[in-house]
């Protein structure tokens, strides 16, 4: 069974269809159930908008009916989980369509209700598009929700970039807006809201690097249990991309170091295969000195292009005079996210955002 028939396969929507008809007798959700049964060519995101379209039908587009049922199927614990998303989804349609300020309030609490059972992140996004203002208002209120996941989906549904949701133009434009959310929430007690908050502020350092430093350095000077961490792997993207705010920032300020030359354990590597590489790091400055050691693996594109990625290794401490030996594996088995093609590769060390010597090899095609 693929990912997507677990999630929002016709099993889990015809749960979905008898919660809506026990939470309004006399209601068959025609349209509903049709729909139920035709999701098999359709995406995962693709099926939550179906299964909304024809919620909507059956409801005739009315969002005080539709919260209404919502409402009473809370009361049913089979009314959980991904299914929620339809549900969600139909919510917003209809309270944006409604078009009055009271439909519009009432399409986000019925939104914040649903979350503690599934998370609204993705049917609150329509919400945003409509009416941006409005919507992070409630958003910031909610940052003060008893309710972990209440205060999580504050972070979490309007992050710029959120996976499989749709983009908010206004916030991929200016990361000012949720500034107010993330500074209430970055030392939140609970890991899961803290941890949107990284992804949030990550997203936002992709295209605004000063802003997410900005913010990371408010979050350090107020203080907090768990800031460091927050900061951390809100910045790791800029991290390795050698931003030397972020890891002036995160006390790793420029080294003089000594790097010898990688040493592969074979060049050409066979297919599928992997390399191993070592090397030597010493620190010539006369203060300690904190590295974060990453990695630079270039290789080639799909269509011939010249790619790069960076990863982590690790982080040392050196005294003056100091060194440390640095050995790491790398393998070209394919995984879903990347495939590695035949070609001229080469590997680099990345020490506090500066990328030193390359060393090349050949990835060797299938036999």
């Amino acid at each position: 069974m693929s990912m997507t028939d677990e999630l929002l396969g016709e099993p889990n929507a015809r749960i979905l269809v008898e919660a809506l008809r026990t939470a309004e007798p006399g209601n068959p959700f025609t349209a509903t159930s049709r729909a139920a049964g035709a999701l098999g060519a359709l995406t995962l995101s693709g099926r939550a908008r179906a299964l909304a379209r024809e919620l909507l039908t059956d409801v005739d587009g009315d969002p005080e009916r539709l919260t209404a049922i919502v409402d009473r199927a809370l009361q049913l614990p089979d009314f959980e989980g991904w299914i929620l998303w339809p549900a969600g989804l139909g919510v917003a349609w209809s309270s944006v369509r409604a078009g009055s300020p009271e439909a519009f309030d009432a399409g986000m609490e019925a939104l914040r209700a649903l979350t503690p059972r599934m998370t609204s992140e993705f049917a609150i996004r329509p919400m945003l598009l409509h009416d941006l203002d409005r919507s992070l208002a409630h958003l910031t209120a909610w940052t003060a929700d008893p309710d972990r996941h209440v205060r999580r989906l504050a972070s979490e549904g309007s992050r710029p970039l959120l996976p499989w949701a749709e983009r908010i133009p206004a916030l991929v434009a200016d990361p000012a807006p949720t500034r107010a959310i993330l500074d209430a929430l970055y030392d939140d007690p609970e890991e899961s809201v803290r941890r949107s908050v990284a992804n949030h502020l990550n997203d936002h350092s992709r295209a605004h690097p000063a802003f997410a430093v900005a913010a990371a350095r408010g979050w350090r000077e107020a203080g907090g249990d768990h800031v460091d961490r927050t900061a951390r792997h809100a910045l790791r993207t800029l991290v390795k991309r050698g931003d030397p705010d972020a890891l002036e920032l995160l006390g790793f300020p420029p080294a003089r170091v000594a790097v010898s030359p990688l040493e592969l354990s074979r060049d050409p590597v066979p297919a599928g295969g992997s390399v191993r590489f070592r090397s030597r790091i010493e620190n010539l400055g006369e203060q300690p000195a904190r590295l974060v050691i990453d990695y630079v693996l270039t290789f080639p594109g799909a269509r011939g292009t010249e790619r790069s990625k960076v990863f982590k290794i690790a982080q040392r401490s050196l005294e003056p005079g100091e060194h440390t030996l640095v050995e790491m594996s790398h393998s070209f088995r394919p995984i879903t996210t990347r495939r590695y093609y035949p070609g001229h590769y080469a590997l680099a060390l990345q020490i506090n955002g500066v990328a030193h010597e390359r060393a090349r090899f050949t990835v060797a095609e299938e036999e």
